[in-house]
């Protein structure tokens, strides 16, 4: 019976793929192998074998060294075989194979005779092979085989000594190095592969030599390159010395620009648009550069081509993240390529469109990505919300369109990745557009109602507990937080609790209520959720009566916690139960930093002190009980803050020296930790001399002298100054190690009793602003920057000059001003040319202080930089911006 036909499916997915080659065996194809020894070879069968055990091999599949060997030798003789087809089998079963030192001589005769046949193919292969399974030694003897090949006329024989001379440039580069003349030849070819294996050779020959590299595109761009892919292997060598470079200080031109200018013009679409790229990955590009690539990428968009239209799109979206208004002139064409067939070139228009449509545009462009937003994957759906974000911080006013865009597609089906860059989003908006506030809660609240991901449902909840009672009517919420209490599980139940009492803490009117809802919740069947609850219930006030919470409730426990969290752990670790209660403020504030170990021979880097131990709580205590155990300095006060050890020395040196400064309100210790490395030696009377005469605000106090320093036993001497109080007082101190040498007898180990005065120079030593900053890190800066009001806040703008990288200017400023960095911002994106950095801390006299930079590259390189401080203290914040003014 004849069965139906079928429809076949367009869908790839759905078909059946099948392989002929499905089921095979290793032992049954070995077994097969055999007919490489019959007498009368059949070229088609030893053919398919040897396809079998290439696909063996290339699955993986492993070969004993018995099992290789057997079919390297019956593989060998299939070279008495005239069949062409069959021969090319036998040069990839050898390569693949990869034959031993010993093995190889058996096929290297055969080998080398086909080098020189006169069937061009036999020739090509055979120097393939040849060269990937030779060694350093054979590779002498057919040298000069391989250069006649480099410049033979045939250019498959040429191409193939080239790309065996790229391979051999890893193992043997002295070799190939020598090869330079031929190579230089070959790149004259008139052949296009030969002219492009040519040139990457030569590149790779000369890639350590930059004048040579320089030289060579040089010599390359006034002449004529023909075939298209060295022109595109040119563009990027051009592009490369281009960087190296920079740009005419005196005419303000850049070398090779008009090479890359004229590919612009070539006839092959890969030249242009290699050119086309270059030119718009060009650091410091500017609008007149850039105008030319634009207009032929803008030709691209129309290309009947669907790699040339991705091409040219995908280059266009990275130019508008830095020049937006350059890429404008292209809108109308990209906004047909949002029906493109191909969704991945549709997603690159959209999101190109959002960073450069105008406002009056918005609307449209909502209208036409809402058509097709279900016809594509996750990933693209991720990019095309990050654009809509990054267009409402833009537009603010047409925030209701797009808030309403994400709402809706927040409702859709989708993963975690895909719906957390939408919550991210709302959230952002929120924070930046106050109108935004009210709509954007309630799509979270809504969206919380049946959202399948606990993270983001706990991120929700405690977004709202920050944002919910500052709105005017915060009740409308409590519905949706306490049905979290009822529906969800314990993470979320738990989370839900913390809300429902920042809302009783924060609105007092809805403090009956609300406490009624956490009574419930002592019933709950988790532990961590009937401890939230009864916390609350004790702490905000328990009759729930309509009252003020009191401010200091409020801040313990919805404040954001201005101590280190490690710091916290390693004291609640160290803390031993007893009739003391644990006390907060014992917790050190500054975050410690390991210091960098130094390479010093076993025994002569100072230790004790000098070397702080690893937890950051035993550091700071361990110099505070030691400075409180010298009389002079008990009454100096609290300790602010401690240094990590600064060396003095160099390594290997007779005397090892390091300083630690400790910073009080009105005075600063220089504590010396030094260390005899000479056995012969016993040292008396170790002070350190400080010539102060660079840093006028400080006077010299006292100086503690070390009595004696045997070997390798290290010790401390400290000196005193004087400063005014609370001002963050700079300045420069040489320092002079002053001691008597005493000769020790290495047999009895006693010192003579007469010794000799001597000094030992050391390095200078400074004291700096950031010496009187503690890195105090916040949760949440933007909570903490409206609480902290505008009322001592200060704003300036400083131009910081020429910089390498706007990451080296945030780099420089954070060190300057020895502030903690918040929320990951002191990473800078690469190729961006703004940023924002947020930095956190405490002055000297435990003012808080709130910074927040706003980075931007102004012409070539000049970075201008927004200052913007808040603290406690309107004196302090004055003092933040001159540090940086006198940086």
């Amino acid at each position: 019976m004849a069965q139906p036909l079928v429809k076949k499916d367009d869908d790839r997915d759905d078909e059946a793929d099948y392989s002929p080659f499905l089921g095979i065996e290793k032992g049954a194809v070995l077994q097969e192998a055999r007919v490489f020894n019959d007498p009368q070879l059949d070229a088609r069968r030893c053919s398919q074998v040897i396809t079998k055990l290439l696909y063996l091999l290339n699955q993986g599949e492993t070969f004993t060294k018995t099992e290789a060997t057997e079919v390297f030798f019956s593989v060998t003789k299939l070279f008495q075989s005239r069949d062409t087809g069959l021969r090319r089998m036998v040069y990839l079963m050898i390569k693949e194979l990869s034959p031993s030192a010993d093995e190889v001589i058996i096929v290297t005769s055969s080998l080398m005779k086909d080098m020189n046949s006169k069937t061009d193919m036999y020739r090509a292969n055979a120097i393939r092979v040849l060269c990937r399974i030779t060694d350093g030694t054979l590779l002498t003897q057919i040298e000069r085989y391989l250069k006649q090949a480099i410049v033979d006329k045939n250019p498959v024989v040429a191409s193939a000594a080239l790309v065996s001379g790229i391979h051999l440039l890893q193992t043997n580069p002295e070799i190939v190095r020598r090869w330079s003349n031929e190579v230089q030849e070959a790149v004259q070819s008139r052949a296009a592969l030969v002219q492009f294996h040519a040139l990457a050779l030569l590149h790779q020959i000369r890639q350590n030599d930059r004048l040579a590299v320089s030289k060579l595109v040089t010599s390359l761009t006034r002449g004529n390159v023909r075939s298209p892919l060295a022109q595109c292997l040119l563009i990027r060598y051009t592009s490369q010395v281009i960087r190296e470079s920079g740009t005419n200080t005196q005419t303000g031109d850049r070398p090779f620009y008009d090479f890359l200018e004229g590919c612009l013009r070539h006839k092959a679409e890969m030249v242009i648009f290699e050119a086309a790229r270059a030119i718009t990955e060009l650091s410091g590009v500017t609008s007149r550069e850039l105008t030319p690539a634009i207009t032929v990428l803008q030709l691209f968009l129309s290309s009947s081509k669907p790699v040339l239209r991705f091409a040219a799109v995908r280059t266009l979206n990275k130019v508008a993240m830095t020049h937006p208004m350059a890429v404008t002139n292209c809108n109308i064409d990209m906004e047909s390529l949002i029906s493109d067939q191909n969704r991945s070139i549709a997603t690159l228009a959209i999101t190109t469109l959002l960073k450069t449509g105008n406002e009056s545009s918005v609307d449209r462009l909502m209208k036409q990505i809402t058509n097709f937003m279900s016809d594509i994957a996750d990933e693209f759906k991720i990019v095309v919300v990050e654009a809509i974000r990054s267009l409402c911080l833009k537009f603010p006013l047409k925030y209701r369109a797009l808030m309403n865009f994400l709402s809706n597609i927040l409702r859709e089906e989708g993963g975690f990745e895909y719906k957390k860059a939408i919550v991210d989003s709302i959230v952002i908006l929120i924070r930046d557009i106050p109108d935004a506030k009210e709509s954007g809660l309630l799509h979270l609240c809504e969206f919380i109602e049946d959202c399948e991901f606990t993270y983001l449902s706990t991120q929700i909840l405690h977004f709202l507990g920050i944002e919910g009672p500052k709105t005017s009517d915060p009740s409308k919420y409590i519905r949706y937080i306490y049905n979290r209490v009822i529906l969800e599980n314990a993470t979320v139940r738990a989370s839900a609790v913390s809300t429902l009492a920042k809302f009783g803490a924060m609105v007092d009117s809805l403090k009956p209520r609300i406490f009624v809802l956490l009574r419930r919740c002592l019933f709950d069947s988790d532990d961590e959720v009937r401890d939230r609850a009864t916390l609350y219930l004790n702490t905000i006030g328990g009759d729930g009566s309509v009252v003020e919470t009191d401010k200091d409730v409020k801040d313990f426990l919805f404040g954001s916690l201005d101590i280190p969290l490690v710091n916290l752990e390693t004291c609640l670790k160290n803390y031993e139960p007893s009739e003391e209660p644990f006390n907060i403020d014992s917790v050190p504030r500054e975050v410690k930093s390991q210091p960098l170990a130094e390479k010093k021979a076993p025994g002569k880097k100072p230790t004790g002190l000098g070397a702080p131990p690893s937890g950051p709580t035993s550091a700071v205590d361990a110099y505070e009980k030691l400075l409180s155990s010298i009389p002079e300095y008990a009454s100096f006060g609290k300790l602010f803050k401690s240094s990590p050890p600064v060396e003095l020395t160099e390594a290997e040196t007779e005397y090892a020296v390091n300083v630690v400064k400790h910073i009080f309100d009105r005075h600063v210790v220089f504590q010396y930790n030094c260390t005899n490395t000479i056995p012969e030696q016993l040292l008396e009377n170790v002070t350190v001399i400080v010539d102060a005469s660079d840093a006028e605000n400080f006077s010299e106090l006292s100086t503690k002298p070390l009595r004696s320093l045997p070997y390798d036993s290290p010790g401390q001497t400290f000196v005193a100054f004087e400063k005014p109080d609370g001002v963050p007082a700079v300045g420069k101190f040489s320092n002079m190690l002053k001691f008597i040498v005493k000769e020790v007898d290495p047999t009895t180990g006693e010192a003579e009793e007469d010794g000799v005065e001597d000094e030992y120079q050391l390095e200078d030593l400074e004291v700096i602003a950031a010496d009187y900053v503690l890195k105090v890190g916040v949760s949440n800066f933007r909570n903490a920057w409206e609480s902290m009001g505008p009322e001592c806040e200060r704003v300036d703008e400083y131009g910081l000059g020429p910089r390498e990288s706007l990451a080296e200017a945030v780099s420089a400023v954070i060190n300057l001003l020895g502030l903690q960095p918040c929320e990951g911002t002191e990473v800078v994106p690469s190729n961006s040319r703004s940023h924002t950095c947020l930095l956190s801390g405490v002055f000297i006299g435990n003012v808080k202080v709130l910074v927040r930079l706003s980075f931007g590259i102004d012409g070539p390189k000049e970075v201008a930089m927004k200052l913007a401080v808040r603290s406690e203290d309107e004196s302090v914040s004055e003092a933040i911006h001159e540090i940086v003014a006198s940086g």
